[in-house]
């Protein structure tokens, strides 16, 4: 599955938040809908089954609540992506990542093991820490194996942690730098891990049991050592040189998106533009995290994901410049974005309100974020009622058409997507904050946030009717059967 991913680490980010970010795109020739649900404990399975390998797990019989993303229809499984379970500890899944016939030959995927339809729905309702989560998860990798190579995230609120599998039973994880932020496309991403860490004290780097041997036993490590030096005291082993790609479509469909990303947060730090630049889009060591210049917002989280290279030669909405840039590599923000959730942990609020999860859907570049809050029991209609027919009744449908529309008539309709991005933000932390103050922490808090929740959904619903009333009547005015003279 196509996507794109930000972490931020709490010291980067505005409020002292964890913020993790990540785009579901269908892959190319057809669009999922989706929709937004808690799942409570009695309708978690105990026994769960794949729709796509037809793997089958038993599962423990304490699951936790928690909010996820899944598909509108279920032929092709769950799919539930993104969540927050009531620990107040987040996941997303699934970063689609790359890898080399090195090693698919020494450890082949697996057939019948899991994958993204599955790894939400079996992982999350039964951890209480992000570090938890990666523990989980590697170990259901190690006993199920998988049939695709995932990067998936995992986030409390002092801590954020990214897992990328290995083959069909290896992975390694990585915490996020405090101060950091991460960007990933759909390409294995960590850059450099610290084996001695892994095997040792285990602070910041986790890893399959066997990877030691793993990687010598079948000759992945290509560092060019020093005489004496062993792999195991590696505290900078070359992860992507060992695990990952470096294929000519990799320089047009995942590194300019990283590029994109890092010139955005970083804009001074490097030169990023021009023959002399220091990082250029198809650039295959551009790195992992960085120190941002200012401390990331929500409002920088959308924007990064529904780029489209805005201030580049390839803005495929550009009119300056050589137009055969335009297009040239794909933009973060594309016509097959399903959503784009934010998972936000307050550690200055109530556990019972610390967890915010930011949700827009259809396509970044036309959408707009909503903030719901994620310890309640159920959602609003507009989000979790979606099905297989279009209508205007529902968030992900309506925001669909609106980017049709808008796509065909940018010139037109940019400023009123603009605007509309605009007014659903101001309003949201106006609501916010308002919300927040009045918790009542001796009252009934799932019925006063699922009260807030239904007010963030009216608003988001007036919002996107009165934008599609506008960009409808742009759109029509500017259909080729247009005629000046009217009869009246």
């Amino acid at each position: 599955m196509p996507c794109t991913t930000l972490l931020v680490g709490k010291g980067a980010s505005y409020d002292g938040s964890t913020m993790m970010a990540r785009n579901e795109d269908s892959a190319a020739g057809h669009f999922t809908a989706k929709k937004f649900i808690v799942v409570k404990p009695e309708d978690q399975p105990r026994h769960y089954k794949s729709v796509i390998s037809g793997v089958e797990i038993d599962l423990p019989e304490d699951p936790q609540r928690y909010t996820a993303m899944p598909n509108a229809l279920p032929d092709e499984g769950i799919w539930g992506e993104a969540g927050i379970n009531e620990s107040n500890v987040a996941m997303s899944e699934t970063e689609t990542i790359t890898s080399n016939p090195r090693v698919q030959g020494a450890d082949p995927l697996v057939k019948g093991g899991i994958g993204e339809e599955d790894m939400l729905t079996i992982v999350l309702p039964y951890v209480r820490s992000a570090r938890e989560g990666v523990l989980r998860l590697g170990s259901l990798l190690e006993q199920y194996g998988t049939y695709e190579m995932n990067g998936v995230g995992f986030q409390d609120a002092e801590e954020i942690w990214w897992l990328e599998s290995i083959g069909g039973h290896h992975w390694i994880a990585k915490r996020v730098p405090d101060n950091a932020y991460v960007v990933m496309p759909n390409q294995q991403g960590i850059d450099f891990f610290d084996l001695a860490d892994a095997f040792g004290e285990q602070e910041e780097h986790l890893c399959s049991a066997d990877l030691l041997e793993f990687i010598e036993n079948n000759h992945l490590d290509l560092t060019m050592r020093m005489e004496g030096e062993t792999l195991a005291e590696d505290r900078a082993f070359d992860v992507r040189a060992a695990f990952g790609s470096r294929a000519d479509s990799d320089h047009v469909y995942n590194t300019p998106r990283a590029w994109d990303m890092l010139r955005y947060f970083n804009p001074n730090t490097y030169s990023w533009d021009g023959p002399d630049a220091d990082w250029r889009p198809e650039d295959d060591d551009l790195p992992w995290y960085l120190v941002p210049e200012r401390k990331v917002t929500v409002e920088d989280v959308k924007y990064v994901l529904s780029s489209h290279f805005q201030g580049t030669p390839y803005d495929p909405y550009g009119k300056h410049g050589d137009p055969a840039f335009r297009g040239r590599y794909r933009p973060i923000g594309i016509n097959r974005n399903n959503f784009v959730a934010l998972t936000q942990l307050r550690p200055y609020a109530p556990a019972e309100i610390m967890a915010v999860e930011w949700v827009a859907m259809g396509s970044n570049v036309f959408n707009a974020f909503v903030p719901f809050y994620a310890n309640v029991e159920t959602t609003p209609a507009y989000l979790s009622q979606t099905g297989k027919t279009v209508t205007s009744e529902n968030f992900y449908w309506a925001n669909r058409i609106i980017g049709a529309l808008a796509d065909a008539h940018y010139s037109q309709c940019g400023f009123l997507i603009e605007r509309y991005q605009n007014r659903v933000a101001n309003r949201a932390h106006d609501m916010l904050r308002r919300f927040d103050a009045g918790f009542d922490p001796a009252g009934d808090a799932h019925k006063y946030l699922e009260e807030c929740n239904e007010a963030f959904s009216a608003m988001a619903r007036q919002e996107t009717d009165d934008t599609l009333d506008k960009v409808l009547y742009e759109a029509s005015c500017g259909m080729r059967n247009g005629f000046s003279r009217s009869d009246a």
